[in-house]
C-alpha cells in the first residue's frame, strides 16, 4: 500500500514545553490507523499539528506527496485532509441541516454534494429525523454523528477522528465504531485518536502507542491487542 500520510520526526511545543518529541508515523491509503495512549500523551496535539491548527517546531508532514508542514489549516482541508475534532465542535445555534451545509463549503459540485449528503444520512439515519433541529439540543451521541457527517461532506481523502467515543453511552459507542468501519469500507482513509483502546484496536489495521510525546510501540492492531504490555496498560488486563 502507498503512504497517504507520512509524519517524520515531528516536534511540537507549547511555549518552552515540548509536547511531541520527534514522533514518526505513516497512514497508508485505505487503512484505519489508531493512535492510542493515556490523557496527556500528545494524541490531540498530533492531530492538531497534522491538520495545521498547531504549527510544528520541526519535522515534516507529507500528505498525498506534498509537504503540508507550513500550510494553513484551510488549505490543508482543501487538499482533502479533514478533522472531526474532540468535543464534536458543532455549531449549537444552527440547525443540523445548516451544520451539514457547512461541511460542503469548499465544494461547488452540487449534484455530488446531494449524493454525499444522502450517503451521510444513510450512515447516520438519526440525523435525517432532526434536520430542522438546533444542533445544541442534540444528545452527545447525535452531536458526534453530526460532527462526523459534516466532515464527510467535505469529501476527505483522509479523515482525522479525535476521540469519537468520548463521553458516550456504550450502545452509542458501538454504533459510532460500526460507522467508522463503514466509512473506511466506502474508501475513506482514517487516522483515529481514541482513549478506548479496545474498540480502536478492534476496528484498526495498524496502531501506534503514544506515551508522553513519544511513540513507544507500533504494529498490527490485532498483535498489539494481544501484547501483554498493551493489555496491561490500556485494556484493563
Amino acid at each position: 500500500m502507498s503512504a497517504l500520510l507520512e509524519v517524520k520526526d515531528l516536534v511540537v511545543k507549547y511555549g518552552a514545553i515540548e509536547a511531541l518529541h520527534g514522533i514518526s508515523l505513516t497512514v497508508n491509503q485505505g487503512e484505519i490507523v489508531s493512535l492510542i495512549g493515556s490523557n496527556g500523551a500528545g494524541k490531540t496535539t498530533t492531530l492538531r499539528a497534522i491538520s495545521g491548527i498547531r504549527r510544528a517546531a520541526s519535522g515534516s508532514i507529507v500528505f498525498n506527496g506534498a509537504d503540508i508542514s507550513r500550510q494553513a489549516a484551510h488549505a490543508i482541508v482543501r487538499s482533502g485532509l479533514v478533522q472531526s475534532p474532540e468535543g464534536r465542535g458543532v455549531f449549537p445555534n444552527m440547525t443540523v441541516a445548516e451544520n451539514l451545509d457547512l461541511g460542503a463549503f469548499i465544494r461547488n459540485d452540487h449534484a455530488e454534494i446531494a449524493k454525499d449528503l444522502e450517503r451521510a444520512l444513510g450512515l447516520f439515519p438519526r440525523l435525517r429525523e432532526r434536520m430542522g433541529q438546533m444542533a445544541g439540543t442534540l444528545s452527545g451521541g447525535e452531536q458526534q454523528m453530526l460532527a462526523m457527517a459534516r466532515a464527510m461532506l467535505t469529501k476527505p481523502r483522509l479523515l482525522l477522528l479525535d476521540e469519537p467515543s468520548l463521553g458516550l453511552a456504550p450502545q452509542i459507542v458501538q454504533t459510532i465504531f460500526k460507522i467508522i468501519r463503514e466509512i473506511n469500507a466506502s474508501g475513506t482513509t482514517i487516522l483515529l485518536v481514541e482513549q478506548n483502546a479496545r474498540m480502536a484496536l478492534q476496528v484498526s489495521h495498524r496502531a501506534y502507542v503514544l506515551e508522553t510525546g513519544k511513540i513507544v510501540n507500533q504494529g498490527d492492531a490485532k498483535e498489539l491487542a494481544s501484547s501483554d504490555v498493551v493489555r496491561k496498560a490500556y485494556l484493563g488486563h
